[in-house]
């Protein structure tokens, strides 16, 4: 009995799912080079090890009271030589 009630669950579960299953995109060759598949499992640490690490020593080292102590200089400005436009103000 127990035997049925399993072979009927698992016919149930079978036909219950989706009949296409498709990817979040296309796959390519590209995708299973051996240096890709690594890349895989040692990303997830370099994600880690920058949020972890290396944002909170900038957060410190970038604090406007601490930079002469750490020798941290200001990003140069993205805009190069141009101040960012700031729409004037309506009336």
């Amino acid at each position: 009995m127990k035997r049925l009630f399993l072979v009927l669950g698992l016919a149930t579960g079978l036909l219950a799912t989706p009949l296409t299953v498709r990817a979040h995109d296309m796959y390519d060759d590209s995708e299973a080079h051996p240096l890709r598949l690594a890349a895989y499992a040692v990303h997830p640490i370099g994600f880690a090890a920058e949020w972890l690490v290396t944002r909170p020593i900038h957060f410190i080292v970038s604090n406007p009271r601490l930079e002469r102590v750490f020798g941290h200089v200001p990003h140069e400005n993205p805009f190069g030589d141009y101040e960012a436009y700031t729409p004037p103000p309506e009336y």
